[in-house]
């Protein structure tokens, strides 16, 4: 347990970076909350078509784990995302995600450029599966693929 503590502790030096972050409320459909800048900046749509979104981006130092790599998280949420952005219809109830598997096969560096490409695997009433696969542009290697589970009811108000 001490361990895990001094792991999670912040140095005098993180302390004082981390005071220092101000986060001020966000105008919703205006712009951007800092969590939609901080995960989905630099992403670009490259192509939608029903059912299919492809996207690619360069991977940020800011997404990367301390071994440098982009880290799961960021992919997890990407997975998130991009499986929601292929199913998302304008007018109708935001989705939420009921399971996501995700397979991380590769790597991805600093500077890679990725393209991440989501499909919808079928739909039974309000379920919805998609699948998002990573892969880099230049080598053409997988780097991770997810299968996403939404859920979308239909509002009563």
């Amino acid at each position: 347990m001490e361990r895990a503590k001094m792991m999670l502790e912040l140095s005098k030096d993180e302390a004082e970076k981390v005071s220092k972050i101000s986060v001020n409320p966000h105008k919703p459909h205006i712009e951007m909350s800092f969590y939609e800048d901080f995960s989905v900046r630099g992403i670009r749509v490259d192509r939608v078509q029903p059912g299919i979104v492809v996207c690619s981006f360069t991977v940020p130092p800011r997404l990367l784990d301390m071994n440098g790599n982009l880290s799961s998280g960021a992919i997890a949420n990407l997975v998130d995302e991009v499986g929601y952005s292929v199913i998302r219809e304008e007018g109708l109830p935001m989705s939420v995600s009921v399971t996501m598997s995700i397979s991380y096969v590769s790597t991805a560096k600093v500077d890679d450029e990725l393209e991440v490409m989501g499909r919808l695997l079928g739909q039974k009433g309000s379920i919805f599966g998609t699948i998002v696969s990573f892969k880099n542009k230049a080598s053409g290697k997988t780097i991770a693929e997810g299968r996403h589970t939404l859920f979308r009811h239909a509002s009563k108000i």
